[in-house]
C-alpha cells in the first residue's frame, strides 16, 4: 500500500498527461470539447477514475465518450510513460457531474431570487401589525407594574 500523497499526485500527473494527450495526439472527429476536470487513483495505484465535462447537446456527450473508450489504449500508454510507474494504472472515464449540479443550484437560486422579489412587492408600502416597535418600554403607562399579580391570568400571587 502506498501513502495518500502519492496516489494524489500521481493522479495530479494522469489528469495533466491524459488532458495534452487529448489536445495534440488524440484525432478522433467524434471527440468534442472534452475538459478533464479530476483524475482519482486507488490506493494501490492500480486504476484510475478521469472524469470529464463535455462542451454540447447529449449527442455529442455520448460521441465524445464512445471516442475516449476508442482511445483509452493509448491514454494508458502515454501515462505509463510520462509518469514512470512500476504499473500503469487502468483508465476509467466518468462524466462530471459538477454542471449538472452548478446548473441545479443556479436555478434554485433563481427561484430563491423570484420569491424574494415577490415578498418585496408585497410589503412595499405596508406596516407592521403592532407598530414600529412592538417591544414594551419600562416608561410605558400601560404596563403593569404590580409585581403581586401573575401576568398570565391576572390573579395575585399568593
Amino acid at each position: 500500500m502506498t501513502d495518500n500523497a502519492r496516489a494524489r499526485k500521481l493522479a495530479d500527473r494522469i489528469q495533466v498527461v491524459v488532458a495534452e494527450t487529448l489536445d495534440r495526439r488524440i484525432k478522433d472527429p467524434r471527440l468534442g470539447f472534452v475538459t478533464i476536470t479530476d483524475a482519482r487513483v486507488t490506493g494501490d495505484l492500480r486504476e484510475a477514475t478521469v472524469f470529464y465535462t463535455v462542451y454540447g447537446d447529449d449527442e455529442e456527450r455520448a460521441a465524445s465518450a464512445a471516442a475516449l473508450e476508442s482511445a483509452k489504449g493509448v491514454l494508458r500508454s502515454e501515462v505509463g510513460r510520462q509518469t514512470g510507474v512500476r504499473h500503469t494504472p487502468s483508465l476509467t472515464f466518468v462524466p462530471d457531474a459538477l454542471p449538472d449540479n452548478a446548473r441545479t443550484i443556479e436555478d434554485l437560486l433563481d427561484k430563491a431570487r423570484a420569491k424574494d422579489a415577490e415578498v418585496r412587492d408585497v410589503s412595499t408600502g405596508k406596516s407592521y401589525a403592532a407598530g414600529a416597535d412592538p417591544y414594551r418600554k419600562d416608561d410605558d403607562p400601560d404596563a403593569d407594574d404590580d409585581p403581586g399579580t401573575d401576568r398570565t391570568d391576572g390573579a395575585a400571587a399568593e
